[in-house]
């Protein structure tokens, strides 16, 4: 009774070694005498208890590692403080477990040498505006190294680049300057605007009166010119109806006596006056001449204007 126990014990402890569950996304390497044997993959596997051995487990999923700080010192000899965070993944198992005795440990090295001899081939201005270059010499420098490794490096991020205090405040002075004078140059830049506007329009403002004045000028004289033509033309009509009328039974005798009115008429007018001193005519026969010199004035007219 006691050996079946004793039996029914080895069997269970043997049972117990020989089956390894291995969870998704992990890969364990066996050895077989402290020879590589193989790796157990996701699932449920068995191997030879106390001959078989798991001696690392790897898990293949993506890990992200946290690179420690550290000094760079630029292209023109100033000190940043650097850190940065690298992705990797475990693709081969075997190598992983005997490409190095700390494959971990390696590519932190390796990714801050790497970004040492990266930022010493820059200027500090520059390492701020090629952090994805950066970024991707890293990569592509650990990447080649770590084949050997059974490790894939994903990508690298530089978390922050701090410069010292000094070369800070130096930036920072260098920003406030660059900010004032591109505020004085817009503010000068809206002053000249604003004195071309201010130009431009008075010299349309000038443009527009003296348009205006051309104008003016050109309907006031086109206004004396119809003017003058309607006077003209009523003139000439009136003219014309005189000469007509003259020309009728009993005009002369109607011209004589509207000449003789008006002679009359303009006596009148002088002597109304109190200032003019009047002098009549003595002899009434030199009223009549200048009636009949009057007379003989219409009657040349008189054919011209018929004509």
């Amino acid at each position: 009774m006691e050996i079946a126990l004793v039996l029914l014990v080895i069997a269970a402890l043997f049972i117990w070694r020989a089956i390894k569950i291995v969870p998704q996304q992990n890969a364990w390497v066996v050895e077989r005498l402290g020879k590589y044997h193989g790796a157990l993959t996701p699932g449920l596997s068995f191997i030879f208890p106390f001959l078989d051995k798991v001696a690392y487990k790897h898990s293949l999923k993506e890990i992200p590692l946290d690179v420690p700080s550290q000094v760079c010192i630029t292209r023109d000899n100033t000190q940043l403080q650097v850190d940065g965070i690298l992705y990797f993944q475990v693709t081969d198992p075997m190598r992983a477990s005997y490409g190095s005795s700390n494959y971990i440990v390696a590519i932190t090295q390796l990714a801050q040498t790497t970004l040492r001899s990266v930022i010493g081939k820059l200027e500090l201005d520059k390492t701020f505006e090629e952090r994805d270059m950066i970024n991707a010499q890293v990569v592509s420098a650990i990447d080649e190294a770590a084949l050997n490794w059974g490790v894939k490096v994903l990508r690298y991020e530089i978390k922050d680049l701090t410069p010292p205090a000094e070369i800070l405040r130096a930036m920072q002075a260098q920003i406030t300057a660059e900010r004032e004078k591109r505020a004085l140059i817009a503010a000068s830049e809206g002053r000249r605007q604003e004195q071309i506007n201010i130009a431009t329009g008075e010299r349309e403002a000038f443009i527009a009166r003296s348009e205006g004045e051309k104008q003016a000028a050109i309907n006031k004289a086109q206004g004396e010119a119809e003017s003058i033509r309607a006077v003209a033309l009523a003139t000439a009509e009136a003219i014309e109806k005189v000469a007509a009328a003259i020309r009728q039974p009993g005009g002369e005798q109607a011209v004589q006596l509207k000449v003789a009115e008006k002679a009359v008429e303009a006596y009148g007018q002088v002597a109304a006056d109190a200032t003019t001193t009047l002098i009549v005519p003595g002899n009434m026969s030199e009223v009549s001449a200048l009636i009949g010199s009057a007379m003989t004035l219409v009657r040349q007219a008189a054919p011209s204007i018929a004509k």
